[in-house]
């Protein structure tokens, strides 16, 4: 069976034996909006949870608007183009709309990217800045989350009299899902309140994974804070395959939020009988997989279903390396994952972004790692304690010869975009 996965902008075509395919694990089909923009503006005056955004921006003499990072394939000209005349037409300066672009740790965004992110007008006529999580004259502090987190926000954002999120619902190999609290924190954090944040206390948690919220301390905690710092409306998306607008919420950023979630929720699961021996996953193509460090989340979207021993093959382009030079250098002062996940439980180890090689290190318990991409070498994957192949079929091929014959194969071409489970068993009778 051939098959598309999703692999930088363009897909990488695979051919998978026939004989040994389980499943390919999709979303349910949802249609698209015929018409997203009459929707998103008929939210905007008739929202979950608030007053109409008109009634909430009347009086108000400034407004900003945090948006995702390059990242993140979300319509904000679609939706800005419906929320900045509204905010005007209230009475909010143009030169005091401020966009803010969420990277939270990421690279800011600049030049074409802005466009990419917010279309060309837009770019031209509004006031766009990055926020930057490393620069700590950037943030004011909050005092502390219930958990003891230090909670440092963008003070651009603080110190707005209207504030609005606009971001994209979709699994969360962290928190759950991401969308709503998460425009705040981490996408208007500091280091500091990331790093406690994303500290294994609470990532070792079992709750903290993709789909679930009800008792995830990740969820939790980033709920708080962003309820600390002040949210009066967000507007949020979700995506199908295609990236069409299937639905849309807007106004309270609890209330809309979850909302969009019972939505997402009856898209993106699907399952297979019991664990396969490999899982052929992706990062989701371009935006997701330009960094090794982004296309972990394809990797940890196979762990449910992968047998004990077995073996994920991620298919990612990579086309902008590894990620930060912070998250580099973490490989490069360790010998193995078990060195490192040692570090950071039992000391005072810190590096930026190892949150990330800690989710990396909860798939490689269970399986081996074998990365397809055209962006790094065969030595440099080495060194990031995976091993490569040259292409899908190749990495097939080498674990037919380590399974047998009979190995059993399941596919999830949009990766991290879908949460994987295994059916639930059903009670033998005595």
């Amino acid at each position: 069976m051939r098959v598309k996965l999703d692999y930088g902008r363009s897909g990488l075509y695979a051919e998978l034996p026939d004989e040994n395919l389980v499943k390919i694990l999709r979303y349910r089909p949802a249609e698209p909006l015929a018409d997203p923009r009459a929707v998103i503006r008929e939210l905007l005056w008739r929202p979950i949870g608030t007053p109409p955004l008109a009634e909430l921006a009347a009086g108000r003499r400034s407004a900003c608007i945090a948006v995702c990072d390059i990242t993140r394939p979300v319509p904000n000209e679609l939706i800005l183009s419906e929320m900045l005349p509204i905010l005007e037409m209230a009475g909010i300066p143009r030169e005091r709309i401020l966009i803010l672009i969420a990277t939270g740790l990421h690279r800011p965004n600049l030049g074409n990217e802005l466009i990419q992110i917010l279309g060309k007008e837009i770019t031209e006529k509004y006031w766009v800045e990055n926020h930057s999580g490393l620069d700590p004259h950037e943030h004011e502090y909050l005092g502390e989350s219930p958990r003891g987190v230090p909670i440092w926000i963008d003070r651009r954002y603080l110190q707005a009299e209207l504030k609005i999120t606009v971001g994209l619902i979709e699994p969360h190999f962290m928190a759950g899902y991401s969308g709503g609290r998460k425009l705040v924190c981490p996408g208007l954090a500091a280091l500091e309140t990331v790093r406690a944040w994303h500290s294994p206390r609470f990532l070792e948690h079992p709750r903290a994974r993709s789909g679930v919220l009800e008792g995830n301390p990740v969820h939790e905690e980033n709920t708080w804070i962003a309820r600390r710092a002040g949210c009066d409306f967000i507007v949020n998306v979700v995506l199908d395959e295609e990236r069409r607008v299937v639905h849309a919420v807007a106004g309270d950023m609890e209330a809309a939020f979850l909302e969009g979630v019972r939505f997402v929720d009856t898209m993106v699961r699907d399952t297979v009988p019991e664990p396969v021996d490999v899982v052929v996953t992706t990062s989701a193509g371009y935006p997701l997989d330009a960094t090794f460090y982004q296309s972990v989340k394809g990797m940890v979207a196979a762990e449910p279903i992968v047998k004990p021993g077995g073996t994920v093959i991620l298919a990612a382009e990579i086309s902008e390396g590894i990620g930060s030079p912070e998250f580099q250098q973490i490989f490069r002062e360790h010998s193995s994952l078990d060195e490192f996940m040692e570090r950071i439980t039992q000391g005072n180890y810190f590096r930026m972004d190892q949150w990330q090689l800690e989710e990396m290190a909860k798939v490689r318990r269970k399986a081996r790692i074998v990365v397809v991409t055209e962006g790094l070498s065969a030595t440099q994957l080495e060194r990031l304690f995976v091993e490569s192949a040259p292409s899908v079929e190749a990495a097939l091929a080498e674990c037919r010869r380590r399974y047998g014959p009979n190995m059993t194969v399941a596919v999830i071409p949009k990766g991290p975009y879908l949460i994987a489970d295994v059916e639930p068993q059903m009670a033998t009778a005595r």
